[in-house]
């Protein structure tokens, strides 16, 4: 996630002079963990997914909406959250948000069946939305630029990276030992001292205007509805009345939203900013990325779980080559940027992850971690990691002062929407791909979860059988959105040279 997609509004007002906070140690820890607890909810949630489902009785397909929520309200609500934090004030709207995932936080960990959580992770997400971006403006405002605001960057962005893998192991030391809910409640202790801690952090004048919040109603309510209806599609049919009611409304909103920001005096998405081919087709692209990648978490976790057996603690342990091989890949692919075009790195990248991700649909019941599962994340994990420097820097390369903060965002909202969005279409396809593996049992996601617990060795097999063709058929899938991905940037992205960028500039990935 690149830094700038949380740096501010894309609204053209400045910024206001930096001015040193009292305790700047402090200011940087209170800023970095919030930037570590909002990354690391997006990963330690999916440890938990089994135990979730389990302890509260979630049917299979309505379960992805316990990743999907946050991802939505997140992503949805992004640009509208930094921009909040310009007119009415950063500290004053981080310590809202904070306050707000804190909250939502406690909700999720303390509810009492599927609705009640759900709705805590879109709040949590909004949350998210509202802190995230300001976090990354109060460093500006508390570091002055040069070597005290490059270290508090470099502490910054390695939390954004730690996150995700420490919220993997977390999450299934949670998980294991304590229970599901505490990947939710371990924010509120966490969140109340990042709170507390807020009192050193100095403020920011406030920008002149109003947040576009018109539009960001009608883009994520549309998200919303779209959603929606893919995932009833496939559980009650595309002629269900409610699934005929979303897909209309999500078409009239989705509609609409472009129509709102060619209007807007300051809208959230300058429509300008997607003119260039190169830029258009790079965020088409990591929409695409987006969508491969929530799924093959998602699964990936069911399939250790409740295919292999593993423990939450060993599901996190698993994921860590595929961590490791992002970081590398990602470290790698910022050093060769300087010398090849964007596309000839992106594209040889995502035909590595397509082939990694066919390499775990071949994965079997009885497949091995180390001669099967594993190289097939490493894989694909390698693939991932060599496309996101180069498809980063394109996506804000040659963007108008102005507009840097919007084109920016739109990393984090290309990724988080069309991860939701994938999440809820190949979660259906694996669902009704399981469901054709298992005619001969009547409601097979319950008499799944039933054999598992019953430990009945026939029903236990067919139930591993269905669910792992089910998982599999996602993988394929998976495969096919990275295939689009690399026809898109094999079209689109640009093939020539890649200037160089220097440290702390709007082009420097995350």
């Amino acid at each position: 996630m690149s830094l700038e997609a949380r740096a501010g509004s894309g609204t053209g007002t400045a910024a206001p002079a930096p001015r040193a906070g009292r305790h700047p140690a402090v200011a940087l820890l209170v800023i970095a963990a919030a930037e570590l607890m909002v990354v690391l909810d997006a990963t330690i949630v999916n440890i938990a997914l089994p135990g979730i489902q389990a302890g509260l009785d979630i049917p299979g397909g309505a379960l992805a909406w316990v990743v999907n929520a946050y991802a939505l309200a997140f992503g949805g609500l992004m640009l509208l959250g930094g921009r909040a934090g310009d007119l009415f004030g950063r500290r004053r709207v981080f310590r809202f948000g904070i306050a707000l995932f804190v909250f939502a936080s406690l909700l999720g960990g303390l509810a009492p069946g599927t609705a009640p959580l759900i709705a805590a992770r879109a709040l949590q997400g909004v949350g998210a939305a509202i802190a995230a971006p300001t976090a990354l403006s109060l460093i500006a405002t508390n570091f002055a630029e040069g070597r005290d605001r490059n270290r508090a960057m470099g502490t910054y962005a390695a939390m954004a990276g730690v996150g995700s893998t420490v919220g993997l192991v977390l999450g299934g030391l949670l998980t294991q030992y304590l229970d599901w809910r505490w990947v939710l409640l371990v924010n509120v202790p966490v969140g109340l001292a990042v709170l507390a801690g807020t009192v050193v952090l100095a403020e920011a004048g406030r920008a002149q205007g109003k947040a576009d919040v018109t539009g960001a109603a009608t883009g994520t309510a549309g998200l919303l509805a779209l959603v929606y209806a893919i995932t009833r599609g496939g559980q009650d049919g595309w002629t269900d009345p409610l699934t005929v009611t979303a897909l209309g409304t999500a078409a009239v909103l989705l509609t609409v939203f472009p129509l709102t920001q060619a209007r807007a005096r300051r809208p959230l998405l300058p429509l300008r900013v997607l003119r260039d081919r190169s830029r258009a087709g790079t965020y088409l692209t990591l929409f695409l990325v987006g969508t491969g990648m929530f799924a093959t978490f998602y699964f990936l976790t069911l399939y250790m779980q409740h295919v292999l057996g593993y423990g939450p603690i060993r599901t996190g342990l698993a994921y860590l080559p595929f961590s490791i091989g992002i970081g590398i890949m990602a470290a790698v692919g910022s050093r060769l940027v300087v010398r090849h075009p964007p596309r000839e790195l992106a594209v040889p990248g995502l035909a590595v992850a397509a082939a990694g991700m066919i390499w775990l649909s071949r994965l079997t019941p009885h497949s091995s971690y180390w001669g099967t599962l594993m190289p097939g994340m490493l894989v694909t994990a390698l693939g991932l990691g060599a496309t996101f420097v180069p498809l980063t820097l394109t996506a804000v390369r040659n963007v108008d002062d102005r507009d840097s903060g919007s084109a920016s965002a739109l990393l984090t909202t290309a990724q988080q929407i069309g991860g939701a969005l994938g999440l809820a279409t190949l979660a259906t396809l694996a669902t009704l791909s399981t469901a054709a593996a298992d005619r001969r049992l009547p409601h097979a996601d319950t008499a799944h979860r039933a054999g598992l617990r019953a430990h009945d060795p026939t029903l236990v097999a067919h139930a591993q059988d269905a669910l792992t063709y089910g998982y599999t058929r996602a993988f394929l899938g998976s495969a096919a959105v990275f295939t689009a991905a690399l026809l898109l940037a094999c079209l689109t992205v640009d093939a020539g040279p890649q200037e160089r960028t220097e440290p702390g500039s709007p082009q420097e990935p995350s």
